[in-house]
């Protein structure tokens, strides 16, 4: 069996960026906002999902990184909102893959 040695540093796609960074945000906001956008970099939003909530909340997700990144504060409502943001783009991709009920769950909230 040939194993394929990762060639990204941080993650390449789309489930697999996402998953990273909720692992990232289950930090306490000093640790998970350094490095944050390195996740971003090769983030690629899958043809089935283009002008879809999903695309659009991708696209915020990179959008609210990206300003903390280049000089924000590191507050905790930022902080709150990107794991908002990510709990909803998990949801809305369920749901753009058929599963209508899709909730994050209320100890995910």
């Amino acid at each position: 069996m040939t194993t394929n040695a990762p060639s990204s540093r941080f993650g390449r796609g789309f489930i697999v960026n996402i998953s990273h960074l909720k692992v990232k945000f289950s930090l306490p906001p000093e640790q998970a906002w350094p490095g944050a956008q390195d996740y971003l970099t090769e983030l690629k939003t899958p043809a089935i999902f283009k002008g879809t909530e999903v695309e659009q909340l991708a696209d915020l997700l990179r959008q609210k990184v990206a300003w903390h990144q280049a000089g924000g504060p590191v507050d905790k409502e930022t902080y709150q909102d990107v794991k908002r943001t990510l709990n909803r783009l998990v949801v809305a991709i369920d749901k753009e893959l058929g599963i209508p009920d899709a909730d994050i769950g209320k100890y995910h909230a």
